[in-house]
This record gives structure tokens, C-alpha cells and sequence, in this order.
């Protein structure tokens, strides 16, 4: 296992302070002049910036991260995605390739390890300082011992035309900040493998209105991005009217997330953001030549969190574009989008859409994202209860105990083909079960 860790000097330019300024009519050609290398126009500004405050500001810690997070647990993403697994290699392993573009402090990057032991994790982010703090942290984690390989690079994640394809590219919270998003989109789309998959996180309009014009205000009081300014922007949240919007939004909604300096600068005092509204985000992505492959957090565009009755059977009704239109405009308070992308429509093996012969000549594998495993009481992978009946856990006990690869057909249950098949199905819709792909008949 080999963490390399490369943190090269970045020119910083004291001529930008802020998104935009000091930059001629029209985009700067892509490239830095000192080095040649690719790099965004708000690279300088937006470096430095997380110098000062190394996002995010999760504490550090000795040995593993707490939980999981399913979206960085390769093989739980896929499934979700496509709706099967590709069988292991030899050595029992799926070594995924992994990019972590944009890794800030590494608290991603130290997740990506765990929860993908064997593969083979680049991290790159364009700040030392944020670099400095997710070696340290990988360091303590243990994270390179993990994987097959771990590098820490500082780079842009425009400057990557040599690192071949990836299965996976993590890059939570980046695209938002480039001056040029679409350029950072379509550079990450060639560096992802024909049946890789793209995880983005991008900020909504609607739940940053408050957010919003907090930062204009702060700007008009000649707000800028350094301590002295973080400051100013507690007080600013502080000393308004206890019944003011924006003091109410932020005490209800945003004063945990943004109790570390880090991550109240990142809200409030960043140099350089674009958010979208749903007819933008999928312009962007069209604009990268990729193919949406679903919400990250499909809970929250689901129509029944809202709606019930015959307000929902109308809303059902709706194409499925439609259908999360009418939740971004009931919802104000969704303030991203976090979604997969990939880069053509690939088939998709959903086990509700295959018989129960076809369903049981796959084999399984239970998914690591649980809180709870073994016992019929479990957390699932968005920490939501779940009540696994005996029937369920008898299946999942005698799955771990077979062969890898053995069909749920073929599993040595006292248990019927049609109760198997059910129980399968609904294992596998609460994501506990992850489906591979079919290996043959059922026995």
C-alpha cells in the first residue's frame, strides 16, 4: 500500500479579490503562464481562500472515520446506479480506480478508502493548505493501508490528462466554485471509464436565498475573505432583529453546520459560487456530453414526502422530470443537488424489473453500509430503521456463508422459490442486498 503525497507550490495572485475582478473583458485562456499547466480563471482567489480556511472542517481523529457514507462505498453507488455488481478478481476484490476531485481536507478521501479496500484512490485539490490537513488525517485513519494505493496530489482537476480513466470520480462540492464550470464537468468526463460513474454535488437556488443575500450584504459592508471579515459575518448573523429572516434561516437551518470558522467562511465569504435551478443543472450536463443516472438523495424527490391523496396520484402521473419539477418548487428549502452521472445511457439490470428465475441465478452480497450487522435491527445506508424479519436474516447469514458468487437460488435454505424471491426483492430494494450480476441458473 503506498500514500504518496505531492504538494507543489501554487502562484498565487494578489490581484483578485474577488470572483472576477482584475481579469481582462472575456475568459483568460485556460492555463497557468508561469507553468503551462490547465487551471480555472478563479483557481488563485479560490486557493488561497481555502488556505485561510481549510475545508471542510472536520475534526481529525485516530483510526477510522465514524459510519459510512454510501455514496463513497463504490460498489453500494453502482448498484444503486445500474442496479447489479460486476463479479470480483481473484483476489476477492473489486480494485476500483477512484479520483477524488476537489478533496479539500480529505474527509471524502479518507472514506473512500475504507469503504473500498483494495482500490487504487487519487486525491487532488488545488490548496496546500487543505492538502497539508487530509494527508494528516489519512495519515491517523490508517486510510493508505486500505487500498492498493493512495496519492495526494495538488492539482487542478483540469490538469489530469495523464491519469488515464477512472471507475469512479467523486467531486462533492467543487464545480460550483470553477469560474468555468462546464469546463471542469467535461474535463472530469474523459477521464471517466466507459462504465464509470460520476458523483456530483452542486448547490440549489432555491434553499440559498437567505444564503444569498446574506453574502451580497456582507459584501456591501465591505465584507471581503479574511478573518477579520469572518467576524464581521458572525456579527452580521448575530445582531440582526430575532425575528429577521435571514437570522432565523440561519439559526434553524445552518448554525451546527457552519459552528467551525471553515465552514461558515464557505458559506458566507466565498470569492467564487454558481448555484442552479433543475432546467440549468440539466443543461449543465448536457453540456458535458453525460447521462444523468439518478438523485444520490432520491428520498427528497419523491412526490410522497409532500403529497398524499389524489395531489399525489396527479403528481405521479407526471414524467419523472416533471414529477421533481413540481418537488423543487414545493420545496424551497432544497439547497443542492447530489446526483450520478455516467457517460451514456448504459443498461441498467433492476432486479423489479426481472423475473423471480432471473432474480435467483444472481448471487448477492450484503451491502457494508449497515449499522447494526448481524441482528434484525439495523440502520440502512441513509441511517434510516429497518426491521429485518428471521426469514431475512436467515437468508443473509447463509449468503456470508457461501461461496462467493453463489446464486440466492442455490443457497442451502429451507425456503421456498417464491419466498425467497420476495424476500431477495425487498432486501435488495432497502439496499441491504446488493445484486451481481446473474452467474446462471437458480438450483
Amino acid at each position: 500500500m503506498l500514500a504518496k503525497t505531492s504538494l507543489q507550490p501554487l502562484a498565487m495572485s494578489s490581484e483578485l479579490p474577488g470572483s472576477n475582478a482584475g481579469f481582462p473583458a472575456g475568459h483568460p485562456p485556460s492555463g497557468d503562464p508561469a507553468g503551462g499547466r490547465p487551471t480555472d480563471a478563479a483557481t488563485p482567489v479560490v486557493g488561497a481562500f481555502y488556505d485561510r480556511f481549510p475545508y471542510p472542517g472536520d475534526p481529525l481523529q485516530d483510526g477510522p472515520p465514524p459510519g459510512y457514507n454510501w455514496r463513497w462505498c463504490v460498489d453500494s453507488a453502482r448498484a444503486f446506479a445500474f442496479g447489479s455488481l460486476p463479479p470480483r478478481d481473484g483476489s476477492g476484490e473489486r480494485p476500483w480506480r477512484i479520483l477524488d476531485a476537489g478533496c479539500g481536507t480529505g474527509v471524502s478521501t479518507d472514506y473512500l478508502c475504507h469503504l473500498n479496500p483494495g482500490s487504487r484512490v487519487l486525491a487532488v485539490d488545488i490548496s496546500p493548505g487543505t492538502l497539508a490537513v487530509a494527508e494528516e488525517r489519512t495519515r491517523r485513519s490508517g486510510a493508505a493501508d486500505q487500498v492498493r494505493e493512495l496519492r495526494i496530489d495538488q492539482r487542478s482537476l483540469l490538469d489530469l490528462n495523464e491519469e488515464g480513466e477512472f471507475d469512479y470520480i467523486n467531486s462533492v462540492g467543487v464545480l460550483h466554485h470553477l469560474d468555468r464550470p462546464e469546463e471542469g464537468l467535461r474535463s472530469l468526463a474523459r477521464r471517466l471509464a466507459p462504465t464509470g460513474l460520476l458523483h456530483l454535488f452542486l448547490y440549489a437556488d432555491g434553499g440559498r436565498w437567505e444564503i444569498h443575500r446574506t453574502q451580497r450584504a456582507l459584501a456591501l459592508l465591505g465584507a471581503g475573505t479574511g478573518a477579520e471579515d469572518l467576524r464581521l459575518g458572525r456579527q452580521l448573523l448575530g445582531s440582526l432583529p430575532s425575528d429577521n429572516r435571514l437570522r432565523r434561516h440561519h439559526e434553524e437551518r445552518w448554525a451546527l453546520d457552519t459552528a467551525a470558522d471553515a465552514n461558515f467562511a464557505d458559506m458566507y465569504l466565498h470569492p467564487q459560487e454558481t448555484s442552479y435551478d433543475l432546467e440549468r443543472l440539466f443543461a449543465f450536463i448536457a453540456s458535458g456530453g453525460l447521462q444523468f443516472a439518478g438523485f444520490s438523495n432520491p428520498e427528497v424527490w419523491d412526490p410522497a414526502r409532500l403529497l398524499q391523496g389524489e395531489l399525489l396520484e396527479r403528481a405521479r402521473a407526471l414524467p419523472l422530470r416533471e414529477q421533481w419539477a413540481l418537488v423543487e418548487h414545493l420545496d424551497p428549502a432544497i439547497s443542492h443537488f447530489e446526483f450520478f452521472l455516467t457517460l451514456a445511457s448504459l443498461p441498467q439490470d433492476l432486479p423489479a424489473e426481472v423475473g423471480d428465475e432471473t432474480l435467483l441465478a444472481s448471487g448477492g452480497e450484503r451491502n457494508r453500509c449497515l449499522w447494526g450487522w448481524p441482528g434484525t435491527s439495523l440502520l440502512g445506508p441513509d441511517l434510516q430503521p429497518l426491521d429485518l424479519e428471521d426469514g431475512d436474516l436467515d437468508l443473509l447469514k447463509a449468503l456470508e456463508a457461501a461461496p462467493a458468487g453463489t446464486a440466492l437460488g442455490a443457497l442451502p435454505l429451507p425456503m421456498e422459490t417464491a419466498e425467497r424471491a420476495r424476500r431477495a426483492r425487498r432486501l435488495i430494494r432497502d439496499r441491504v442486498l446488493l445484486r451481481l450480476a446473474t452467474t446462471g441458473r437458480a438450483a
